[in-house]
């Protein structure tokens, strides 16, 4: 939830506990506590001082819990996963969380209708390659987003199948919208781990390997910028 002046003056009045997988410093315009270190996710942390201060963990928030470390890892792939993770992992299915109801469920959202897979045929058809092959884009519209968001997101469709496309290193959906504004959503390859590196270049963030953006530009400068941008983390990422 975004912070607001009225949310932060609430916020004002509370004691505030920020919990954060990553090293990083809190730039909060209110009083908080800062709880961070390198974990795959949050929930790790979460299970670590719930572990420390006694707080019972129940089979619901266990299963919320598993599911964080699932999503954040890449279904336990990632190079963020450690011993400890597993062990945390573990623990939450012995109290009760279920990897098999995670997967269930996560296969019935992700169905989709025969017109989504129509439109995401033809989304891919349409997917250009600059850089040599190494960078993947595909643009969706306003009129695409209205009429097919409801049902499913655009580029969630697509952007794993460009991903996996021969010597792609980076893929990107950038999406428009009536207000001038567009969005970027970047994922990177273990290969050329600069999605977030790409995304700062346009005042965005994330992680090494999935990252965002929000801009109001033209759309065609925006893609020349993504190339160059794109470009230059990849030769600073090779020579590093």
């Amino acid at each position: 939830k975004a912070l607001t002046p009225e949310n932060i003056a609430q916020l004002e009045k509370k004691p505030v506990v920020v919990l954060d997988h990553h090293k990083t410093e809190s730039d909060l315009p209110f009083e908080n506590i800062m709880v961070n270190e390198p974990a795959v996710a949050t929930s790790e942390l979460l299970y670590k001082v719930a572990n420390e201060n006694g707080w019972k963990i129940n089979e619901q928030a266990a299963e919320h819990m598993l599911l964080a470390i699932l999503s954040d890892s890449l279904g336990l792939t990632s190079e963020a996963i450690t011993a400890n993770s597993l062990k945390v992992v573990t623990n939450l299915v012995e109290l009760g969380a279920s990897i098999a109801h995670i997967e269930t469920a996560r296969r019935e959202y992700m169905k989709k209708s025969a017109a989504i897979l129509e439109y995401k045929g033809k989304l891919l058809q349409r997917v250009q390659y600059f850089l040599n092959g190494q960078l993947a884009l595909v643009h969706v519209t306003w009129d695409e987003i209205q009429e097919y968001s409801d049902a499913y997101n655009p580029g969630a469709l697509v952007i794993d199948e460009m991903r996996l496309v021969e010597k792609v290193k980076l893929a990107v959906v950038i999406k428009t919208y009536p207000d001038g504004r567009l969005t970027g959503k970047l994922r990177a390859n273990p290969e050329a781990k600069i999605a977030e590196t790409v995304a700062a270049y346009f005042g965005g963030g994330g992680h090494p390997y999935a990252a965002g953006f929000r801009v109001f530009e033209d759309y065609d400068k925006i893609v020349n910028e993504v190339v160059s941008a794109t470009d230059k983390a990849l030769q600073e990422y090779e020579t590093a």
